[in-house]
């Protein structure tokens, strides 16, 4: 495995991690989860990802009760929680979403219960909230930090503009403004990794922590003839998924993305996935999985990295035709 600092901070994350938003909705056996845990630790992965809104709360629950049957040392992984959609569903009341002080300091308690620990390594605002000023976003996270219930602080699907908002009112305040951003990225969503969030990482250093490397399941191959029953763009409440990533002009590309893979003679996944982390502005690729072969072909990704040369990238490019435009 090979470990990343997450952007200016001491923190080392594997380069490839393992979460749980759709993996834990489609598994009801700890068993079953226990098993993906200890493959990706096994293999090196110290960073596990989580979210309030993951199954109405059900997905902390089932990795939290895995990680206490565990005899791994607490200090020896990494865990985050993210906090704005709540996880009451539809039934939440107003003050049970988003980012005003009361819900990230109730939901951060409701993580730590949930996943048995005294302590989350990252805590992310899942979303940014333009009903809250950013002040009491910035003076509530760093609150948690002060309390000792999270160690670092971070955004997901935050603008460049946001971010910088977050640290120059951090700064004016003298407290921590975020340190890592969870962006999804992958062959078919590269502009904030590699255009918007470019003067970010050169002016802020933010890690990155992205999601959706295999863009739902797109970048595997399995939905080039269909929905197989089972998969996730299967499943009911996803049919928002579904709709957004099940689109021709994309199969075509992954078809012709396939056979690039078979020529290198490695599978599409770690070709995807190996592409991600290809970016050294990725401290760490999200994996998913629910059956241990997949999880088990995924982590393989390593060893693709040596396969990207410059000639090898630029015929992704041509094939993608996803690269954006960066103004200079």
């Amino acid at each position: 495995m090979e470990y990343r600092k997450m952007g200016k901070t001491g923190l080392q994350l594997s380069v490839l991690s393992f979460g749980s938003w759709v993996t834990f909705a489609r598994q009801t056996d700890d068993r079953d989860n226990d098993r993906l845990m200890s493959i990706a630790y096994d293999a090196g992965v110290n960073f596990f990802d989580n979210a309030e809104v993951y199954s109405a709360g059900k997905s902390e629950e089932m990795m939290g009760r895995v990680l206490k049957q565990k005899d791994w040392d607490r200090t020896s992984y990494v865990l985050s929680s993210k906090a704005f959609f709540g996880w009451k569903g539809e039934d939440k009341k107003p003050n049970q979403h988003g980012l005003s002080r009361k819900h990230l300091m109730e939901a951060c308690h409701e993580a730590l219960t949930r996943l048995q620990t005294d302590y989350l390594d990252l805590y992310y605002c899942h979303r940014s909230d333009p009903n809250v000023p950013m002040e009491e976003i910035v003076r509530t996270m760093n609150t948690l930090i002060q309390q000792g219930k999270i160690l670092y602080w971070g955004t997901s699907e935050w603008s460049a503009a946001e971010i910088v908002e977050a640290h120059m009112v951090a700064k004016e305040l003298g407290l921590e403004g975020p340190a890592v951003e969870q962006p999804e990225y992958n062959l078919f969503n590269r502009r904030k990794m590699e255009s918007e969030f470019l003067s970010i990482f050169k002016n802020v250093g933010m890690g990155t922590t992205i999601w959706s490397p295999l863009a739902s399941g797109l970048l595997t191959g399995k939905y080039n003839n269909g929905i197989p029953e089972g998969t996730r763009l299967s499943l009911e409440g996803y049919e928002w998924l579904k709709d957004a990533t099940l689109v021709d002009d994309k199969i075509s590309k992954v078809i012709k993305l396939a056979d690039l893979a078979e020529e290198l003679g490695v599978s599409l996944s770690t070709l995807s996935i190996a592409w991600c982390i290809s970016n050294p502005n990725v401290t760490s690729a999200i994996l998913g999985a629910t059956k241990e072969s997949q999880l088990t072909e995924n982590l393989k990704a390593l060893d693709v990295l040596p396969l990207l040369t410059p000639e090898v990238l630029t015929r992704i490019d041509d094939i993608m035709e996803t690269k954006p435009q960066i103004l200079r």
